[in-house]
């Protein structure tokens, strides 16, 4: 192809159209920037700068001025419920759910955040109603993870399996874990109405569901027992070592009750000292001390602790050492061990605490589901001083 002279022409106009356009969209932000409220912007810098309060109410001077703007009101929706004030979330959010012009999609977001008010606000029924609406939406994922928190919080355990059988269907997401510990709830309940056979039914679905489930095995040790099946109940404990050693803390007193009524408290004692070694434990080592007291006597109680404290230094295993002194101390000497041991035992009651691995929440008893972050299994059975 030549090149044609007369094309240099064009190149003054491509330059003009170019110039001409850049110019259109600056005037279209400049304009747009100017409609915009500076409340607006001054919200914005509250927000990055996490003062909450002002956003909140640069926010509403906003609205107050330009009531169509969908996005603001979600954001402050937002904001008053972070704050706690759920009233106003809900009727921010119900108010932009009357609007008959409100676009599907806002709509169906209007509806997340309802019923997210309505859950925070421990309104369960309502916000049942609002998630279960939005199941057949783009929104289904969510609405089925909030449904699920629902029906945990009121302890319907039945539909619990039956939402988390599904989400895990639609997100890919393991679920067998929640399953294993709803069908425990369940069990639970059945051991106290003295339904025997329903629970071992719904603890063999643990079991089935997870193999490692520790909680559904130290239930069906309780329900052998309940059903006067020492051994068995023996047995099936004995295999959480494989499960979770650590959860082993959870059964040694029962464990040594059962070998007591056997007639065989050496064998379990043996088994316990074993166990100690392989995994050491303030309340293991707190069983143990009491039965060795118990069976044997102060003088094989504090060798136990001497040992113990050698080995895995602790408050705890001093305090015991102390108990145990103090039962074959002269008198005059009496009156010190008693002030030490009532000194370690206040620090001991203080610092040893059961932790959350989710979000580090302490607590003096064992959950299997954490009270602050509502993850299952999140609490370390063994306490730690801390």
């Amino acid at each position: 192809m030549e090149f044609e002279f007369w094309w240099l022409l064009g190149f003054p106009l491509f330059f003009a159209l170019g110039w001409l356009a850049a110019r259109i969209d600056i005037k279209q932000v400049v304009t747009e920037s100017r409609s915009v409220p500076n409340s607006y912007f001054r919200g914005l810098n509250f927000l990055l700068n996490e003062q909450p309060d002002k956003a909140l109410d640069a926010f509403l001077e906003v609205v107050k001025l330009d009531p169509e703007t969908i996005e603001l009101h979600f954001t402050l929706g937002a904001l008053f419920r972070k704050r706690g004030e759920l009233d106003r979330a809900i009727r921010m959010h119900e108010n932009l759910l009357e609007r008959e012009t409100l676009a599907e999609e806002d709509r169906l977001k209007a509806l997340v955040e309802l019923g997210q008010d309505y859950l925070k606000a421990g309104l369960l029924d309502r916000a049942e109603e609002v998630f279960t609406r939005l199941l057949e939406t783009p929104f289904s994922g969510q609405a089925r993870r909030n449904l699920l928190e629902i029906y945990v919080q009121e302890k319907d355990w039945h539909k619990a399996i039956s939402a988390a059988t599904e989400l895990e269907k639609l997100s890919a997401r393991p679920m067998i874990a929640e399953i294993a510990h709803f069908n425990c709830e369940i069990a639970a309940l059945a051991m106290v109405k003295g339904d025997l056979e329903s629970a071992q039914k719904h603890l063999d679905e643990a079991l089935s569901v997870h193999r490692q489930c520790t909680r559904a095995s130290i239930m069906m040790g309780d329900l052998l027992t309940m059903q006067g099946k020492i051994e068995e109940a023996i047995a099936a404990w004995r295999l959480i070592e494989s499960q979770s050693s650590s959860h082993m803390v959870l059964v040694v007193d029962r464990m040594l009750e059962n070998f007591k009524k056997l007639g065989r408290l050496e064998e379990g004692l043996n088994w316990l000292k074993g166990l100690l070694t392989r995994n050491p434990s303030l309340d293991m080592f707190n069983t143990l001390y009491h039965a060795v007291m118990e069976s044997q006597g102060a003088e094989a109680a504090y060798q136990l602790a001497r040992d113990e404290l050698r080995r895995n230094p602790s408050l705890h295993a001093l305090e015991r050492l102390a108990e145990a002194e103090l039962i074959s101390a002269p008198e005059n000497r009496r009156e010190v061990i008693q002030n030490a041991k009532s000194l370690i035992q206040r620090h001991v009651q203080r610092l040893t605490r059961y932790h959350c691995a989710s979000c580090g929440f302490k607590a003096s008893q064992f959950f299997w589901r954490c009270p602050a972050c509502g993850r299952w299994d999140g609490f370390d059975p063994a306490r730690h001083e801390e």
